[in-house]
């Protein structure tokens, strides 16, 4: 069991607690990216993970480096090429304002990757999983090409391969999401989204649900995962569910398509803390439960428990033990003190 995930690895800087960009004097130092959000929770719940990218040779790329390898996560197949790594800027919302995030990684050392850097067929070797967003294939043109022969290559050594389609406007339009990802989901066993991301990148919407107002048509979600999997053969469909009371307080939940059945998770009421590696979680979660075989239900809740528990978390990754999420999908949620 192994799984190897394809990305971009970011510098994240955010204001202390819930100061604004102009109050800050100072910024916390975290690194994240969404392959590698998913790369260290399954690392953290034991899962063997590699994460494959492209990092300038500097100090500040030694740094994210070892902070992946300080949860277990492989990083022999990063290549040290390129100018410079990317970074975002976070500033928490609250109550009525929301959280804002502002992208500098354009030129990055990932997104200026060319097809030959990658040996896929030697990172492939002996993995049963592999996972890349559409971030990650928006980056640039060729970063779609690179995504496809990682794909090609998973599938020849017999691992199953998932995409979190993760729309971002900052990265494309959705003319250019669809035009790039339809191409690529012939690849993909495992489709994960969001409420919009279906919309916006592959053109395919549920109807009757207000995303902004926080109303969700849930059986427009179980319509449009039965037209996915008719459409491009996917053996299952995921989506998260967000309702969003306030920057401070969401409803969270999802749904899962396989095997011809429509599921339901339990929802949560989240006090957020930071939602941001929300979904990645969520898809950690999912490629855990497939991986270990448990029921689709139950995989189902795990991912959805364990990324309800990142979100009362700091920073991107989810430090959730698998005794930590089965607790929570037993129903042991009142976050008494444990002694």
């Amino acid at each position: 069991m192994k799984f190897v995930g394809f990305g971009e690895l970011l510098v994240r800087l955010n204001p202390e607690g819930y100061y604004k960009f102009p109050q800050a004097n100072c910024f916390n130092v975290g690194y994240t990216g969404a392959e590698a959000n998913i790369a260290v929770s399954l690392s953290y719940m034991g899962v063997p993970s590699s994460f494959v990218t492209e990092l300038p040779k500097n100090e500040i790329a030694d740094c994210a480096i070892r902070r992946l390898m300080m949860y277990g996560v492989q990083t022999n197949d990063i290549i040290r090429k390129g100018e410079r790594i990317g970074v975002y800027y976070l500033e928490k919302g609250a109550s009525q304002r929301p959280s804002k995030i502002v992208y500098d990684r354009k030129y990055s050392a990932v997104s200026q990757s060319k097809r030959e850097d990658y040996d896929w067929d030697a990172i492939m070797k002996d993995s049963t999983w592999f996972h890349f967003t559409g971030i990650t294939a928006g980056l640039s043109p060729n970063m779609a090409n690179i995504c496809k022969d990682a794909c090609i290559a998973a599938h020849k050594a017999g691992a199953m391969v998932s995409c979190d389609l993760n729309y971002r406007k900052n990265l494309w339009s959705p003319e250019q999401a669809q035009a790039t990802m339809k191409s690529l989901m012939q690849y993909v066993d495992i489709l994960i989204g969001n409420e919009e991301d279906t919309e916006k990148v592959l053109g395919i919407r549920a109807d009757d649900s207000d995303i902004t107002g926080g109303n969700l048509n849930i059986a427009g979600y179980e319509k449009v995962a039965r037209q996915l999997v008719d459409t491009y053969g996917f053996k299952a469909v995921a989506t998260t569910l967000r309702g969003s009371i306030s920057a401070s307080t969401n409803e969270w939940s999802a749904v899962l398509y396989k095997d011809g059945e429509f599921r339901k998770s339990k929802n949560y009421t989240i006090q957020l803390v930071d939602r941001v590696g929300g979904g990645d979680s969520f898809s950690a979660g999912l490629i855990y439960g497939f991986m270990n075989g448990y029921p689709n239900q139950k995989t189902l809740e795990f991912a959805t428990a364990a990324s309800c528990l990142k979100q009362t978390m700091e920073q991107d990754f989810n430090l959730s033990s698998v005794d930590d999420v089965l607790n929570l999908v037993n129903g042991n949620g009142s976050g008494r003190v444990q002694r």
